[in-house]
């Protein structure tokens, strides 16, 4: 992968083919994370047994309607997203002097979580920027409680200072796919910066080592490593931080049930339920794992008593990021909700990353560009 430096930033020239690659693992992370998600929203808080006695034994196949709609993405595709867009700005505003990743990231949350309370957007605001513009956005769609009391004042909780000191919920590990994208920072980097932003809403060390191991398991996927490998490299750097060891032994049950046999729902649901981080990482990785394709890996990911979509977004993220955009079934691409929007976002993500040079910096800016990403 180019651009590969000791630094915080891509240095080096990015090769057209570089790009493309590139682009294509970016729109497979969030395209992918995004239909997980939404195969499991319907299902979410439904017992197996109830999955399999309303749709059938093999369960859910297919969309079913959520929120008044096939292809409906929760609040795991939305904060994803302000994740993402959080990144792209944090890069816009390194041009200023100002460098703070987890600061930037904190206000995008908060304009998530402004959609979580308000109508619609607020055409006044212009720091807001393109994507708190996007009407679609606005929808509750079973919010987490310690997201939504995270970001519920302006007070950024840190390491030292974390917000909601004993939750460990998924809302962390759902969000942190796209730290993993920011190829030309050193897996360290990415790890540290994912556990601080998930210090933001969840206190527990589970809550934020489990989202520092996804994201350096995208990390490896996005730069062309084996997923066995870049989960390899997670529990290195895991096993160095203190309170690691649910995290750790998470991971190790996903990899140990892969040699267990077939996979089945039964296996998914003997890593637990997904409702904690590192289990909803462990089922995610486990699913990546033994898929024989895409979809298959995403209807095991949701099948199973648990959080469904949460599960199904992990594994989502894994396998897109693995494989790339022109590995998701194009029906579920077809029906997805926010399909553009996701697309636009991936495809700035992509050349913020490669092209920076050429959108803002000393040779002139795109006020386009700035517009969609204020540096403010």
């Amino acid at each position: 992968m180019g651009g590969r430096s000791k630094g915080t930033a891509l240095t080096a020239v990015w090769g057209r083919a570089q790009q493309q690659d590139f682009r294509s693992r970016v729109r497979g992370c969030l395209l992918g994370g995004a239909i997980g998600d939404a195969l499991g929203a319907g299902v979410e808080f439904e017992s197996l047994q109830a999955i399999q006695s309303a749709h059938g034994p093999d369960g859910v196949v297919d969309y079913v309607p959520a929120y008044g709609r096939r292809g409906a993405v929760t609040d795991d595709t939305q904060m994803t997203l302000f994740t993402v867009e959080g990144l792209i700005r944090a890069q816009v505003r390194r041009d200023t002097g100002a460098w703070h990743p987890p600061t930037d990231v904190h206000r995008a949350y908060r304009r998530w979580s402004a959609t979580q309370s308000e109508w619609g957007p607020d055409e006044r605001r212009k720091d807001a920027g393109w994507l708190a513009r996007e009407e679609w956005l606005y929808a509750r769609r079973a919010p987490g409680n310690a997201c939504l009391s995270g970001l519920a004042d302006d007070r950024m909780g840190t390491l030292e200072e974390p917000k909601n000191p004993g939750s460990k919920g998924c809302g962390t590990v759902m969000r942190s796919a796209p730290f993993g994208l920011l190829v030309g920072w050193e897996p360290q980097l990415v790890f540290q910066l994912a556990v601080e932003c998930a210090a933001q809403t969840h206190g527990h060390p589970t809550g934020q080592l489990a989202a520092g191991a996804f994201a350096v398991i995208i990390h490896g996927l996005a730069r062309g490593e084996a997923l066995d490998g870049s989960v390899q490299h997670a529990l290195a750097l895991l096993g160095a931080r203190p309170g690691h060891q649910e995290t750790t032994d998470a991971l190790q049950s996903a990899l140990g049930a892969v040699r267990q046999g077939l996979p089945s729902p039964q296996r998914v649901e003997a890593l637990g339920e997904g409702w904690t981080a590192e289990e909803a990482l462990a089922i995610g990785v486990y699913c990546a794992l033994v898929a024989e394709d895409v979809r298959h890996g995403l209807l095991l990911a949701v099948n199973h008593s648990g959080d469904s979509d949460s599960t199904g977004s992990v594994c989502g993220n894994l396998l897109g990021v693995q494989h790339g955009e022109t590995a998701l079934p194009p029906a579920w691409i077809a029906e997805l909700e926010g399909r553009a929007t996701i697309l636009q976002l991936a495809d700035d993500f992509a050349m913020e990353m490669t092209q920076a040079p050429a959108l803002h910096g000393p040779a002139g800016a795109s006020p386009a560009w700035l517009d969609r990403y204020p540096a403010a």
